[in-house]
């Protein structure tokens, strides 16, 4: 009788609809979110813990304005069920290719689709945009996840959309947020504390990747080693710089691990000001793992 019991258990299972199986049976499913960028992937494992796979289309090393819209890139974003990126035509010379192979899941307007610069206060939004400008974002400035407090609220909606995409999951990822979300304003006190002493030191940069942290600590970015964002540093541009910061030389020139090395030590030889790669994002040294150990390391590298 148990036996019979058995077999006829076993083959409504074997029969029964794949929509009729209960939704727990799903749950070992991870959700698989397509990163842009090391940070938003940083992110949304915060967020999504052991319930996502993340995986970032560019690293720490990688200018991410200038990426091949690789084979490999095209097979991740296809089996993507989220995607997250800077956005503000940042990927513009990649992700569209990535869209066109991607699930209608991920398109524009659709619950995958998450932009960051959608979100957040742009800065440096230009009024006018033209080609003599250099490479100019007409949304604005794109490296926007340098000031934390945008991570904030990148971070929630970024929940809310993992809890559209897997509702049977959603208190988690909630709860997950308001973690993060906790911790993160306990960093912000304290790096505000930490860098307390920046406020008001003048910055130079060699792209403005930095202008949201400079904003957030309260520096004085006064100038870059590009002549117009994108433009490869001239001579005739950095003897310029140096007759206009002759008499008030800036504290520090920062650049990212992808930024060309040599203006950065050229103007830094020339001024006696010290030149510092910044990590940027994460990964951009060894000490800077994690979306909390790249803020701690940033500011320890500009005092």
């Amino acid at each position: 009788m148990n036996i019979l019991r058995f077999a006829i258990i076993t083959a409504f299972f074997a029969v029964l609809p794949f929509s009729h199986i209960p939704a727990f049976a799903a749950s070992y499913q991870k959700v698989k979110v397509f990163a842009c960028e090391p940070e938003w992937a940083a992110l949304a494992q915060e967020i999504g813990g052991d319930k996502v796979e993340a995986f970032s289309a560019t690293s720490a090393t990688q200018n991410p304005h200038y990426i091949r819209a690789r084979p490999s890139l095209i097979s991740k974003v296809r089996k993507a069920d989220l995607l997250i990126c800077s956005g503000a035509s940042l990927e513009v010379g990649w992700l569209p290719v990535l869209l066109k192979k991607a699930s209608s899941d991920l398109q524009p307007g659709s619950a995958g689709y998450l932009m960051a610069a959608n979100l957040v206060t742009m800065l440096e939004v230009p009024v006018v945009v033209d080609r003599s400008m250099g490479d100019i974002h007409p949304e604005g400035n794109p490296h926007l996840h340098l000031n934390p407090y945008n991570l904030i609220i990148v971070g929630e909606v970024l929940a809310d959309r993992l809890s559209e995409i897997d509702p049977g999951t959603a208190s988690f990822y909630k709860n997950r947020f308001q973690d993060f979300s906790s911790r993160m304003q306990k960093a912000i006190s304290r790096w505000e504390s930490e860098a307390a002493e920046l406020k008001g030191k003048p910055v130079v940069v060699h792209h403005k990747s930095f202008s949201y942290l400079i904003d957030w600590l309260g520096m004085k970015g006064v100038g870059a080693l590009e002549p117009k964002p994108g433009i490869p540093p001239t001579a005739s541009h950095l003897k310029n710089l140096l007759l206009q910061l002759r008499n008030s030389p800036a504290d520090v020139i920062i650049r990212t691990p992808y930024d060309p090395a040599g203006a950065s030590e050229w103007f830094s030889e020339k001024t006696g000001t010290r030149a510092v790669v910044l990590p940027y994002t994460i990964g951009g040294d060894s000490q800077s793992g994690d979306l909390f150990a790249l803020f701690d390391r940033i500011i320890a590298l500009l005092k």
